[in-house]
């Protein structure tokens, strides 16, 4: 029994030995806020009582005894057991040290990545608030000189100041065939004309600006208010004549007929060179 109880104290003393070095590590690797950590380093060293309280049992149990008796053969048969017990449990506790050591491991891993990922994170943020500064200097300047080009454009002080004006500088334009300044001041000149004559000069410009840019369509309406201004006057003709050559522009022969028959209705004697290019027009819509 001696014999017996001398080996579970071996026993019990390895036990400690192999697990008071792995409290004592992963005391010392385990971070000051790791629940985890606390509560199975708890455990383990509740455990560790327990074995020290069992091998003090064990020591003075050993102490007293005399020479073997006649029941020391089953006794030894029950420390065989026990022993095994125990040595399950030291490897049982050996194996979750090793997982607790790899769970912080991977722990301190992912803290290191977060670490690097969150600095990376604000470097680039410095970066773009630079670049962002940047921009916001460079954005000021490009606007003050957006603002500065107008006022030293030389065409500023060209802007007809009347409808005369207007219609001298649109009628020069329609020549040079700068059909959108045509169309502008012919525009501003139908706003400020006064009288019957000059609105209906620039509605006849309107058109002309308007055919020169194949907008026939418009061209056409622009023809036919020219023609209501005035329906008596001699650019009376050019306008329904204006009419007539945008509707074959558009393939409209029946409504380019339409106009060349209103024309000679209500102008049975039209000057020559419209009496000309009537009969030009009739052909091509083959009016009858």
């Amino acid at each position: 029994m001696v014999l017996t109880c001398s080996l579970r104290a071996v026993f019990l003393g390895t036990a400690l030995s192999v697990l008071s070095p792995a409290v004592s590590a992963m005391a010392q690797d385990a971070p000051d806020s790791g629940e985890i950590s606390s509560r199975e380093a708890i455990a383990l060293q509740d455990q560790i009582a327990s074995l020290r309280q069992q091998l003090s049992q064990v020591q003075s149990s050993g102490g007293g005894l005399g020479a073997p008796s006649a029941t020391a053969a089953p006794a030894a048969s029950g420390d065989g057991n026990l022993t095994a017990q125990l040595l399950e449990r030291v490897s049982a506790l050996e194996e979750q040290n090793r997982q607790m050591r790899g769970e912080l491991d991977q722990l301190s891993n992912s803290v290191r990545d977060n670490q690097a990922s969150v600095s990376k994170q604000i470097s680039d943020m410095q970066f773009a608030a630079q670049g962002g500064a940047g921009a916001a200097v460079a954005a000021p300047a490009k606007a003050t000189a957006q603002t500065k080009a107008p006022a030293a454009s030389p065409d500023a002080s060209e802007q007809p100041k009347t409808a005369l004006d207007a219609l001298k500088v649109g009628n020069a334009s329609l020549k040079s065939g700068n059909y959108t300044d045509a169309e502008s001041n012919a525009r501003f000149a139908i706003k400020s004309a006064h009288s019957v004559s000059g609105k209906m000069d620039a509605q006849f410009l309107l058109a002309q600006s308007l055919a020169g840019q194949k907008q026939y369509r418009q061209s056409a309406v622009a023809y036919y208010d020219a023609y209501t201004k005035a329906p008596k006057s001699l650019k009376a003709q050019d306008s329904l004549l204006g009419v007539a050559a945008s509707m074959l522009a558009l393939g409209d022969k029946g409504s380019a007929c339409q106009a060349l028959d209103k024309l000679k209705t209500e102008f049975p004697t039209p000057a020559p060179r419209v009496r000309t290019a009537e009969t030009t027009f009739r052909s091509r819509a083959a009016c009858h």
